[in-house]
């Protein structure tokens, strides 16, 4: 039996795979400031005080959780999936659509992080603050977006990368 072995993933992949681990452990750090600043601001509000920042900060983190979360779960491929198609394709077929796929995918997160960079720039220069009485600056928020589609897209080439190596599909 000549079964070909999958090689050890390149050094840019095992690269990528530590940055989307990185990326995934700050947006878990900044789900539980979240978690914390809801709860405080629970308590506060129940000993008959007024708040008036933590919703929006929250808002901040979980917004940023998500999108420097994402290279992990495309990496661990927790993200939600229609394997339907894939799963009834004979194994000759499998990879091509799952390279398929992932160029789709990297496409996808290289306009939407142009469009939300720019976005993003444009709110920079013009100041652009929420509406609250709190009226942080609205950049920080909207940069985690283009960061957060920029490396998933570069997740996606890891993914690539991966597929080309003869790694096993999930």
């Amino acid at each position: 039996m000549n079964e070909e072995r999958p090689q050890a993933p390149n050094a840019f992949v095992r690269f990528t795979d530590r940055l989307a681990l990185a990326c995934a452990a700050i947006a878990s750090v900044f789900l539980a400031i979240a978690v914390v600043v809801i709860c405080w601001m629970v308590v506060y509000r129940a000993m008959g005080n007024s708040t008036y920042w933590e919703i929006e900060f929250a808002v901040f983190m979980m917004v940023a959780a998500l999108f420097l979360g994402s290279p992990y779960c495309l990496m661990t491929s927790g993200h939600v999936a229609v394997d339907l198609l894939s799963h009834y394709l004979p194994p000759d077929l499998k990879r091509p659509l799952a390279v398929f796929v992932c160029v789709v995918g990297l496409l996808v997160c290289l306009y939407l992080a142009w469009a939300t960079g720019s976005h993003t720039l444009d709110v920079f220069l013009s100041g652009e603050r929420t509406e609250s009485s709190w009226a942080p600056p609205l950049w920080p928020l909207y940069l985690t977006m283009p960061v957060g589609f920029g490396l998933t897209m570069v997740q996606y080439a890891a993914e690539l990368s991966r597929i080309r190596s003869g790694a096993p599909l999930p």
